[in-house]
């Protein structure tokens, strides 16, 4: 088991808060503890737009909490009371997200009361601290890189995918061993779905940044397209290919298409690298593609209801290589761009 920047982030956020509590001379530090766990987030952005969010809904709510109390006392009923109307508005202002931690803040203020305005404030203040300090862990420790963190998983499902599709048609895997391992890759694609969300939540500065974002968001959906084709191709393997009749004699020319579309996905990746010559020639034989095609559509010809299953896992195979192209062309085009940026960028000479 490894420990993650986050888990180890909120550690340290806690350490900081409560440091912070004892030095402020607050009553007790597990306000603003508190605080500093709902704070941390997995982006930069993110983590800033909570702390805003976190900010404005504990002020709302210790705003009502403070005016609850001088109408209508601190008792059980009031606080409840109060409890709903602060979400129902945090949900009309759609921040959800800063429910629980403004729940704590206007308990904590309803209670505090009882002994004096102040007091209240000091529980306001212990939330705000836990805030600040989950923040400044978040950016000052291990900053989060999610475009960097989404090409390592990108890296590793196509890996997970490549063992798959090359195992798929020989059938080679053990049942048990297959189910792990596509479960892995499920989870894998899961992830890889969450941290483009977070990609797509960075915000650049400049122009020409703002462009290359643009261009990168895009070929990173493209890479994503492609892994969730693989795995339909998987899919269509499992669920259509041994069902087929004469599945066996499709076998060879299946696992030869099969396990092309895997190395040029494997060299697209590659070439997005910058790890492949730009001119090089990686795309697989269009020939054996056609002649597969032709060969596909004489078959079912023959028998269209009982010969369909082949049908439907070659079309998945011949999506899943549509998209592969499309990617590449992506790839070629990011790297024109970029080339072309470098060149403008460089200083001329007399």
């Amino acid at each position: 088991m490894t420990v993650g920047a986050r888990v180890l982030k909120t550690g340290l956020a806690v350490a900081l808060a409560i440091f912070l509590s004892e030095l402020l001379q607050f009553p007790s530090p597990i306000i603003a503890a508190v605080a500093a766990i709902f704070t941390i987030q997995p982006s930069i952005y993110r983590s800033w737009k909570q702390m805003l969010d976190q900010v404005q809904a504990n002020l709302i709510g210790a705003a009502i909490a403070l005016a609850a109390v001088q109408l209508f006392g601190s008792t059980p009923i009031a606080v409840g009371l109060v409890c709903i109307v602060v979400i129902l508005i945090n949900i009309k202002l759609r921040m959800e997200s800063t429910i629980g931690l403004t729940l704590v803040t206007v308990v904590a203020v309803m209670e505090a009361h009882a002994t004096g305005w102040w007091f209240a404030v000091d529980r306001l203040s212990m939330v705000l601290t836990g805030m600040g300090a989950a923040f400044t862990v978040n950016i000052a420790l291990f900053p989060p890189r999610p475009r960097h963190q989404f090409n390592v998983q990108v890296t590793q499902a196509s890996q997970q995918l490549s063992l798959l599709l090359r195992t798929a048609i020989s059938n080679e895997m053990k049942e048990q061993v297959y189910k792990k391992e596509r479960d892995q890759l499920h989870g894998l694609l899961r992830k890889l779905d969450e941290q483009y969300s977070l990609f797509d939540e960075e915000r650049a500065l400049t122009a020409s940044s703002k462009q290359s974002r643009a261009r990168q968001l895009v070929l990173s959906k493209q890479m994503i397209k492609a892994l969730h084709k693989g795995e339909d191709l998987l899919d269509a393997v499992e669920e259509h290919y041994f069902a087929a009749p004469e599945s066996v004699t499709w076998a060879q020319a299946f696992d030869r298409q099969i396990e092309d579309l895997t190395k040029y996905h494997e060299h697209i990746l590659l070439k997005a690298e910058g790890k492949i010559k730009p001119r090089a020639d990686i795309g697989p034989d269009g020939q054996q593609g056609s002649r597969l095609v032709e060969q596909l559509s004489d078959y079912l010809s023959i028998d269209p209801k009982e010969r369909q299953r082949l049908v439907f896992v070659g079309a998945a195979m011949f999506e899943y290589a549509y998209h592969l192209r499309r990617l590449e062309k992506l790839v070629e085009q990011v790297e024109l761009r970029q080339t072309e940026s470098e060149e403008g960028e460089a200083p001329t000479s007399n």
